[in-house]
């Protein structure tokens, strides 16, 4: 309800004319029951025709008019919403894409998908009906002092059964929040188990797994179908009682009018349309009770988004160089996870000229894919500088940075959009012949010549339905084609054949040769060889570093690959 009292207050002028609508045809609907009172008490007694004939006419022209009435506020709580509907939907896919990564990653990928799809549930709790609903509850107050006109007993009565049902409503919507957290945690690991059903078909088939999912998932469906069934229960209990409510409450209304219509204090027109008055005014009241799952959705995905959007954003503006000449200088650098025992590296300093060529060996798990995104830019050292030219990385405009650097993830993904769109996304003002030069230079030009599309060809499943090497060299294309003064390869050569190696080593050779600064990760030995700098990311928690290829510590598990770099 806060949400909804916010909305109001962002838009005063359409709130005025949202609750003056409101007026006028809650205010018309009062031309029902007075019809039925003067209809009895009136043409019944007197039986002039005339009479009711004006009353009917009357009584139709106010039903037009209170329909016109609620359409009109029907469109105005459709512009109350819409701003704010369209900023929640927004804002959390905003987040998603611009916070920093590595507050983003402590997010469940599951639970930061029901965050932004919340945005749904926003959208149903406050529409344009249910603001409507809200409207009319103050309004059953008009109806119940028109009861008192008639007579304060059954005033009285309407407002005890009003209250009674507003408490139900209200007591649901408490019990519900729990239900609904659970459900929201359950529908987060389905989630993640049918993702898994979804991007892993090999890996279920190849390893047995299909009997571990379906109990797990069967598992999974127990909890949630509980959790359903139980809330479905709740809100089911809701609905019944405020029926069986309204029926006592006419049940008594008439009870107690027959009584004092008896006594000489109520005519029989007055008590019918005192009934008629008492349903009118606990409708409201009985809609507002069965929305008490849609408004605690939202309440918690309002929860989630305000949580979601407290996350540190990467920065739109910063410094930067008019011309980027290549250099790059580690200070101290130190990294350690959020929550880790101790950091991955620490104290590591080494100044890199342009042009220069470095390698990062170390095993598995040893920090290079750390440290390739903390030169990215992608992560910030706990502490620590990494320098550009001179200038901090954590001052540095994050999108001029990326531009500077030709970045070749050990896992690349790619976006559903065709070739051209991915190759260009890093640098849009690339022209159609450095478009095949990238091309040419990763050994895809026979792939692309093959696609029906070409450069149109649209990528799906974020490119996890390519083959490894295609997709490795298609990374290495979208990398080339930034033409950056930096370049950061993460196993350049992991997943490809021996063209594939070659195609590298030739791209390599090509950077070096036109003073790009290159900066290898990668625990082959063959890269040892040329590279000016080493870094040995085994030796912990100092990493060892010598301007001169030397031995690294053994490594069982490094590959001996082909096409070493000269």
């Amino acid at each position: 309800m806060l949400e909804l009292l916010r909305r109001f207050k962002t838009r005063p002028g359409l709130s005025a004319e949202l609750v003056a609508a409101s007026l006028f045809a809650n205010m018309l609907a009062l031309a029902t029951p007075l019809f039925v009172i003067q209809v009895l008490n009136r043409y019944i007694a007197h039986g002039v025709d005339a009479t009711l004939a004006t009353l009917t006419i009357g009584a139709v022209i106010a039903v037009i008019l209170e329909y016109g009435f609620r359409q009109v506020r029907l469109r105005l709580a459709r512009g109350l919403s819409a701003g704010s509907d369209k900023q929640a939907a927004i804002a959390g896919f905003a987040v998603l894409v611009q916070a920093k990564a590595v507050a983003v990653e402590r997010i469940p990928p599951g639970q930061r998908r029901e965050i932004v799809a919340g945005a749904t549930a926003i959208e149903t709790a406050y529409g344009p009906n249910n603001i409507c609903t809200v409207l009319d509850l103050p309004f059953s107050f008009l109806f119940v002092f028109v009861l008192y006109l008639l007579h304060p007993i059954l005033a009285g009565v309407a407002f005890l059964f009003i209250a009674v049902v507003f408490a139900a409503g209200t007591l649901n919507a408490a019990m519900l929040r729990g239900k609904m957290q659970d459900l929201v945690t359950a529908t987060n690991t389905g989630g993640a188990l049918i993702g898994t059903a979804v991007s892993e078909l090999d890996t279920v088939r190849a390893f047995n797994a299909a009997g571990f999912l379906r109990q797990a998932w069967e598992t999974q469906t127990r909890w949630i179908q509980g959790l359903r069934q139980r809330i479905a229960a709740k809100q089911g209990w809701v609905q019944t009682f405020t029926q069986s409510v309204t029926a006592m409450m006419s049940i008594t209304v008439v009870a107690v009018g027959a009584l004092l219509v008896v006594s000489g204090e109520m005519d029989v027109g007055a008590m019918i349309g005192a009934n008629i008055l008492a349903a009118r005014a606990l409708q409201p009241i009985s809609r507002f009770a069965a929305l008490g799952e849609a408004f605690v959705k939202a309440r918690q995905s309002l929860e989630l988004l305000r949580e979601f959007a407290k996350l540190p954003l990467e920065a739109e503006t910063g410094s930067a160089k008019s011309e980027y000449q290549g250099g790059l200088e580690m200070r101290d650098v130190a990294f350690a996870f959020p929550g880790g025992s101790a950091p991955l590296f620490e104290t590591l300093s080494l100044t890199l000229p342009p042009g220069s060529v470095l390698v990062v060996a170390g095993s598995n798990g040893t920090g290079k894919t750390t440290l390739a995104r903390l030169m990215v830019g992608l992560l910030e050292p706990s502490r620590g500088q990494i320098l550009a030219d001179g200038l901090d990385l954590r001052q540095v405009a994050p999108e001029w940075w990326r531009r500077q650097v030709i970045y070749l993830p050990q896992e690349p993904a790619f976006f559903n959009a065709t070739i051209e769109e991915n190759l260009r996304m890093i640098n849009p003002d690339i022209d159609g012949q450095n478009l095949n030069r990238v091309i040419d230079a990763a050994g895809l030009r026979r792939f692309l010549d093959e696609s029906e599309g070409g450069f149109e060809t649209q990528i799906t499943n974020n490119g996890r339905n390519l083959a490894l090497g295609i997709r490795r060299r298609l990374a290495l294309s979208r990398a080339l084609a930034s033409d950056g003064m930096l370049a950061v390869l993460d196993e350049p050569t992991e997943g490809l054949d021996v063209d594939g190696v070659a195609a590298v080593g030739a791209a390599i050779r090509d950077l070096a040769g036109r003073g790009r600064t290159i900066i290898v990760f990668s625990h082959d030995k063959n890269f040892l060889k040329g590279a000016q700098a080493v870094i040995d990311l085994n030796v912990k928690p100092v990493p060892r570093v010598s301007t001169a290829p030397r031995k690294v510590k053994p490594e069982a598990d490094a590959p001996q690959q082909e096409g070493a770099v000269e």
